[in-house]
């Protein structure tokens, strides 16, 4: 029998998930639109990144028996980016590109920390989201510095 706590684990997870898909496409976009060599290097690296975490939060849910959202979700649904694509398509400037960015690291380490106020999470679970949510704040960190390239 599924515990309800179960599901509900499962379904935090998948909505970081989500929002891991949409900055891994915002990140990729990021590098495809600068020519900026250490800023093209940062994007990618930031959306390969992504992509391991998405790796990581599938097979934690997976643990659980519960479903995997397959990242087809529309920019329609009601969740906000963390990286607003839209905005990071028109962008040519790399200030605001990197401005966008460090909203986005903010939004997700919020999302990271909201979950990790649970305190009934598995410790598996626990540890993967911290481990991610570290690696993010190092990335932060690093954005700052970028800044200060211009």
């Amino acid at each position: 029998m599924m515990s309800t706590y179960t599901q509900e684990v499962g379904e935090k997870l998948n909505a970081i998930l989500e929002k891991t898909y949409d900055a891994e496409k915002g990140f990729k976009k990021a590098a495809e639109n600068t020519d900026h060599i250490q800023l093209k290097t940062f994007f990618q690296s930031k959306a390969q990144q992504r992509y391991d975490f998405g790796h990581e939060l599938k097979s934690e849910i997976k643990s659980f028996g519960q479903e995997v959202d397959k990242g087809d979700s529309l920019a329609g649904k009601a969740h906000r980016a963390w990286m607003d694509v839209k905005a990071l398509f028109s962008l040519e400037d790399a200030e605001s590109m990197l401005e966008e960015a460090i909203r986005g690291e903010k939004a997700a380490l919020d999302e990271y920390n909201d979950v990790l106020k649970d305190t009934s999470l598995p410790s598996t679970t626990s540890a993967v989201l911290k481990s991610q949510k570290h690696a993010i704040e190092n990335g932060l960190s690093n954005i700052k510095m970028l800044e200060d390239l211009h």
